[in-house]
């Protein structure tokens, strides 16, 4: 599998906005760490329907092969943050996608980073596939 550029720099994908809500709270007033895993699965769900063009289909859907989550701070509530997704490394069925989550007002914040894989699938054999071409392009930054 090859990297997404011959410099190996991360491509920007896509930044969202998430709003902390109470019951994303744990016992300690803090957000829970299952809730962090929520907001980066919502920020790649927007990242993918703002896609031009088709990103799954009957013979192609994406799963997560592999997930990293390294938590630098806690979260407290109310806050707003700033999901962002790069992607730093793509292969021929499968991308790895770096995320970041960080406050919304001070991005020097930084609350967790880390990475997933994600291959694209045909569910019906389970076996990989090549990434649909709208995921390609914006992944090496082609897609407008």
């Amino acid at each position: 599998m090859s990297s997404n550029d011959s410099n190996n720099e991360a491509v920007l994908l896509y930044t969202a906005s998430i709003s902390v809500r109470w019951r994303d709270l744990d016992a300690f007033n803090h957000v829970n760490n299952s809730s962090y895993l929520t907001f980066l699965e919502e920020a790649r769900l927007q990242w993918l329907q703002h896609l031009p063009g088709t990103w799954m289909t009957g013979n192609a859907a994406p799963v997560m092969a592999a997930s990293e989550i390294n938590y630098r701070r806690p979260i407290e509530w109310p806050a707003q943050l700033v999901v962002q997704l790069l992607c730093t490394r793509l292969g021929n069925s499968s991308m790895t996608i770096g995320h970041r989550i960080v406050d919304a007002s001070d991005e020097s914040q930084l609350y967790c980073d880390g990475h997933v894989v994600m291959v694209w699938m045909d569910p019906a054999s389970g076996k990989s596939v090549p990434l649909p071409q709208t995921v390609r392009e914006s992944a090496t930054g082609a897609a407008a």
